[in-house]
């Protein structure tokens, strides 16, 4: 595969823009809202700039769409092969709350498929990143990274990732049809990267995410065997309508379960 820059450049990218999070983290910053009243920090907009400046020198040919820069028109995006999908603050509620549960997310998308993605949390020194076709890893502090895989015979109980500020009743609904079970609370994309590691066994979103949510950790949890569907358990594509908003999915690594029954 043609990957058009170093994973160690992207690597180091996503702990620089980690570095500028961090050093809005340490201070008593402002929180704005933003038209859909979700919020905004100084820190998005500093890790936005970061990476996109970065991006477009070191690739210059490839476009570049961020959650922080997201009016561009379906009628550009539908000619783009192959772009950069940025979330340069995933997780900015968990970020106001400071519970470190937030990450820096970076996606090579090609032909609406996230093909390279990066996910760093910088206050939990974790990094996964994942490159379809070769695999995924997971990289604490200063030690080496260390492959990881989704578990492909879910465990009893079966081990739910949820969202730490977007539970709601679709996702009881489903866990009641479930049955017996074991809920792992996490915030932002890092849940997507908890099935990927193998520490979940699903992942149901039922509720709004956009694309940029959820790139790079799709991109990680393919790389590491499991799959990122709709509820139709048809692959979650991006750039395929002017609507950036994703449809409610499912993650996973047992693929002879049919999870989409206890929907």
């Amino acid at each position: 595969m043609n990957i058009p820059i170093s994973i160690n450049d992207l690597l180091q990218l996503a702990h620089q823009a980690g570095d500028a999070i961090l050093a809005v983290y340490n201070t008593d910053f402002m929180v704005e809202k933003k038209q859909d009243n979700s919020p905004l920090t100084a820190a998005d907009t500093a890790a936005h700039r970061l990476i996109v400046s970065n991006l477009e020198q070191l690739t210059p040919e490839i476009p570049v769409l961020s959650e922080e820069s997201s009016e561009v028109p379906f009628s550009t995006r539908r000619q783009w092969q192959r772009y950069w999908l940025i979330d340069p603050l995933d997780g900015t509620r968990e970020f106001v709350k400071r519970n470190g549960e937030f990450t820096v997310n970076i996606a090579l998308i090609e032909r609406n498929t996230p093909i390279l993605g990066v996910v760093h949390a910088p206050v939990l020194g974790t990094t996964y990143y994942g490159i379809q076709g070769s695999g995924a890893w997971k990289q604490e502090a200063d030690q080496p990274a260390r492959s990881i895989r989704v578990v492909d015979r879910c465990k009893k109980p079966v081990r739910v990732a949820g969202s730490r500020s977007h539970a709601g009743d679709s996702l009881q609904r489903f866990l009641e049809k479930l049955g017996a079970h074991e809920l792992v609370s996490m915030g932002s994309s890092l849940k997507l990267c908890l099935v990927a590691e193998g520490r979940a066994d699903i992942y149901p979103r039922l509720g709004p995410t956009s694309e940029w949510d959820t790139a790079a950790a799709q991109a990680v949890v393919e790389a590491a065997g499991g799959r990122v569907t709709t509820l139709d358990l048809q692959p979650l594509e991006y750039n395929t309508k002017d609507s950036l908003l994703n449809p409610h999915f499912l993650v996973f690594g047992d693929s002879d379960r049919k999870w989409s029954d206890y929907l």
